[in-house]
C-alpha cells in the first residue's frame, strides 16, 4: 500500500561514517540496520547476542538533525531488549540528542555509557579500554559520560576530526544492506523509481545559528576541545576528490542513481560545490540528487553546473513570510529575495522543495496565513510543512525551559507526523492552534489546483495520482483540539 511506501527508507550515515572511522583504526564493525531490515527490537536483540561484540553502540540520528529526538523512542527499545536479553552486554549511546542531554540519556536509558560529542573518539578509545577486561579505566576515554559510584563522571570531550577524508573516508557501504534504501517520493517524481537510494554527507555542520536548529549539538562539545571561538560554527569539508571516490562506488558497484546530499548546507561554499559538480559531469553519470541550500547562498555561476551535474532537487530553509518572524529566529534575508532565488533555480530548471515552519514565536494566524499564501505564490514543486519544535541541543529548547512552555512528554511528541506530536506555542497562539494549521496548510497545497497543474504538466499523471492518494491519508493528532 502506498501509505506504508511514502516515506523514505535512508542508510544509517552516521553509522557507516563510525563504521569507518572505528575500520581506520584497526578495529572489526558490523552495522545491524533494524529499520531497514524491518527487526522488532526484540529481533535486533537476538542478532547483537548472536554476534557476541565487545560493545554495541546504539546511533540515534535520523534523515536530518531534528529526527535524533524522535529517533530516541525506537533506540531506547532496542537498548532495552539488548539489556533484557544480555544484561552484561555493553552498550554506549551516542547521537545529536545524546550530546544534547547526555546526563539525562544516561539516567533514562538502558545503557553503561553516553558521549557529549560526535561519539567517533569516544567509540575506538572505548573499544581498545575493553579489549581483554570487563572492567577498564574510563577514566581516559574521550567525551565518555559514565556513572560511578557517587554519580556521573564526564570526561573531557575529544576535539572534532579534522582530517576527514584521511581518518574517515566515506560510509563503510559493504556493510549495509544496499537493496532496502528508498529515496523520498518527490525526489523521484516523474518516474517513481525510489530504488535503489543512497544519502552521503560532504560537509559536517553548518556555519549558521537558527534558533530552530540542532545541528550543532554533537559538534559543540568537540569545537571548544579544538580551541575554536564557541561563538562559531564549525563546518567541515571531504574534497572534491574524496567525494567522487563515494559517487563512484554507489554508482558502480550499487547502481545507485537517486543520492541525497545530506549535508545540512551544501550550497554554500563555491569551490566545494563547483569541484564535486565538475567531477560528477567528468564520469558522465545519470543521477538524480538532492541537496539542502540557502535562498541567501545559491550564486548564478552554481546553478548550471549544478544542473548538469545532475542534482534535480534543491531544498529551501524558506520558512516564513513574515520578515519579523524570520528576525525573530535569527534567520535573516528579505522575502523578496526568496522570489527572486526561487526564480534563478526555476529558470535553470533545478526542481525545489520548499520547506516551512509554522508556530516560530512571533507567529500569528495572519503571519501563518502569509507563510502559505507565500508556499501557494511559489508553488514549488513540493514542499514540506512543519510547526516549530523545541528540538534538545537548539537555543529554542533552552528558550523554551526558561520560559516554562510546555514540552512533549515523549521523545516521539517531537516527530513531525506522530499521533502525539506537540509543537510550541506561540506568544499568540496555543500549540493545538498551530498544529491545526500546519495540518490545514499541507492539505491547501496538495490539492490547489495550480500546483496540481504544475505536477501533472513536469511530472505527468501518475504522479499527480500518487500526490492525490498522498493527500487522502489523514493525521490523527491528539493535540490538535488543545
Amino acid at each position: 500500500m502506498l501509505g506504508e511506501t511514502l516515506t523514505a527508507v535512508e542508510n544509517p550515515v552516521w553509522a557507516g561514517l563510525i563504521a569507518t572511522f572505528a575500520r581506520q583504526k584497526g578495529f572489526s564493525v558490523h552495522v545491524l540496520d533494524g529499520e531497514a531490515e524491518h527487526l522488532t527490537p526484540e529481533q535486533t536483540a537476538d542478532q547483537v547476542t548472536a554476534l557476541n561484540p565487545r560493545l554495541v553502540t546504539i546511533v540515534a540520528y535520523g534523515h536530518q538533525p531534528s529526527a535524533s529526538t524522535q529517533n530516541m523512542t525506537g533506540a531506547s527499545a532496542v537498548a532495552t531488549a539488548i539489556k533484557q536479553r544480555t544484561p552484561e552486554m555493553k552498550v554506549l549511546m551516542l547521537g545529536g540528542h545524546v550530546a544534547a542531554l547526555p546526563e539525562r540519556t544516561l539516567a533514562e536509558e538502558r545503557c553503561d555509557f553516553v558521549t557529549r560529542d560526535e561519539g567517533l573518539y569516544g567509540v575506538v578509545d572505548l573499544l581498545e579500554a575493553l579489549r581483554g577486561t570487563a572492567d577498564p579505566d574510563l577514566g581516559a576515554i574521550r567525551g565518555l559520560v559514565y556513572r560511578t559510584g557517587t554519580g556521573v563522571a564526564f570526561n573531557p570531550a575529544a576535539p572534532l576530526v579534522t582530517d576527514l577524508d584521511g581518518d574517515m573516508p566515506g560510509i563503510a557501504w559493504d556493510l549495509l544492506p544496499m537493496t532496502r534504501y528508498r529515496a523520498h517520493n518527490w525526489h523521484c517524481f516523474g518516474h517513481l523509481q525510489r530504488e535503489p537510494y543512497a544519502a552521503i554527507y560532504t560537509t559536517l555542520g553548518c556555519p549558521y545559528h537558527c534558533s530552530f536548529c540542532c545541528i550543532q549539538a554533537p559538534f559543540k562539545e568537540g569545537e571548544e576541545a579544538l580551541g575554536l571561538d564557541t561563538r562559531v560554527n564549525s563546518y567541515r569539508f571531504w574534497s572534491p576528490a574524496r567525494v567522487i571516490e563515494e559517487i563512484d562506488v554507489l554508482a558502480n558497484t550499487y547502481g545507485v542513481r537517486n543520492i541525497k546530499l545530506a549535508d545540512e548546507m551544501f550550497v554554500l561554499n563555491p569551490r566545494h560545490v563547483l569541484g564535486i559538480c565538475d567531477l560528477i559531469v567528468e564520469r558522465g553519470y545519470d543521477l538524480n540528487i538532492w541537496a539542502y541550500a540557502r535562498v541567501d547562498t545559491v550564486k548564478d555561476r552554481m546553478l548550471d553546473k549544478l544542473k548538469r551535474a545532475g542534482v534535480h532537487w534543491l531544498a529551501f530553509g524558506i520558512e516564513a513570510a513574515n520578515e519579523g518572524v524570520l528576525a525573530d529566529v535569527d534567520k535573516r534575508y528579505h522575502v523578496d529575495q526568496v522570489h527572486e532565488t526561487m526564480r534563478k533555480v526555476k529558470a535553470a530548471g533545478i526542481n525545489i522543495i520548499g520547506n516551512y515552519i509554522f508556530g516560530l514565536p512571533e507567529d500569528t494566524t495572519k503571519t501563518m496565513e502569509q507563510t502559505l499564501q507565500l508556499a501557494l505564490d511559489l508553488n514549488c514543486e513540493f514542499a514540506n510543512f512543519y510547526t516549530a519544535m523545541a528540538y534538545p541541543g537548539s537555543p529554542l529548547y533552552v528558550q523554551a525551559l526558561q520560559q516554562g512552555w510546555r514540552l512533549p512528554e515523549a521523545w516521539s511528541g517531537y516527530s513531525q507526523h506522530a499521533v502525539d506530536t506537540l509543537p510550541l506555542p506561540t506568544r499568540h497562539l496555543s500549540a493545538g492552534e498551530v498544529l491545526r494549521f500546519r495540518d490545514h496548510a499541507f492539505n491547501a497545497y496538495f490539492t490547489d489546483p495550480h500546483y496540481l497543474s504544475l505536477v501533472q504538466q513536469k511530472f505527468g499523471d501518475d504522479t499527480v495520482s500518487h500526490i492525490r492518494e498522498m493527500t487522502s491519508h489523514r493525521l490523527e493528532r491528539l493535540h490538535a483540539a488543545g
